[in-house]
């Protein structure tokens, strides 16, 4: 079995980026990756999970253990938190990568998922400013779902998704915000990039 020191050398090696270049974006100095990929020294959980983000790895595989093993964080995957989405989703059009967070692998093999850091009132009190959604990439949507949307290729927006006969709404959850109506016989554009399938919230 492979250990972190290990994995993390082949990694980078893979991308074939020096020690200093791997420590110039993860935010570490050279001697701390010199000293992971000889294992005298191990990094904190928050710099694993930077490093197996950049490389988008699980835990799992970062750590060289088995996908079957019962560690707290292992059978989970990092994806990233996004701040800002511009159309074209689920292409690599994505901007403003905030943060990760973990989902598990059981989750990740249904589809491709990302986390968007919400902003604006108009979901309240179902989601609220600063909540962080996880999202699944797809291009439909049912009667109800919530949906990030984008509408004529501008920026995305977080709503519940109603469709009927010859017509889409987007509407809010927040009634002081009016509902967005389009008829689907005009050509104005609205685009599913994916449903919200979770609610993470901090209560911090």
């Amino acid at each position: 079995m492979s250990q972190f020191k290990d994995m993390l050398k082949h990694l980078r090696e893979s991308r074939k980026m020096s020690q200093a270049e791997l420590a110039r974006e993860l935010g570490v100095s050279t001697s701390s990756i010199g000293m992971y990929e000889s294992g005298r020294r191990q990094p904190n959980f928050e710099t694993e999970e930077k490093i197996a983000g950049y490389f988008n790895v699980s835990l799992n595989t970062l750590r060289g253990q088995d996908e079957e093993s019962s560690y707290e964080g292992y059978n989970s995957i990092l994806i990233p938190v996004l701040g800002e989405v511009r159309a074209g989703l689920p292409s690599d059009a994505v901007e403003n990568i905030l943060d990760y967070v973990l989902i598990t692998t059981e989750m990740a093999s249904t589809g491709d998922y990302f986390g968007l850091r919400i902003k604006g009132d108009s979901m309240e009190p179902l989601i609220s400013d600063g909540d962080t959604v996880i999202v699944r990439k797809q291009s439909n949507a049912d009667h109800g779902d919530i949906v990030i949307a984008s509408i004529d290729k501008e920026d995305a927006v977080c709503k519940k998704f109603l469709k009927r006969a010859n017509s889409i709404t987007l509407l809010s959850v927040n009634s002081k915000y009016d509902p967005m109506e389009f008829n689907t016989r005009v050509k104005r554009s609205v685009s599913i990039i994916g449903k919200v399938v979770e609610l993470r919230r901090s209560f911090v």
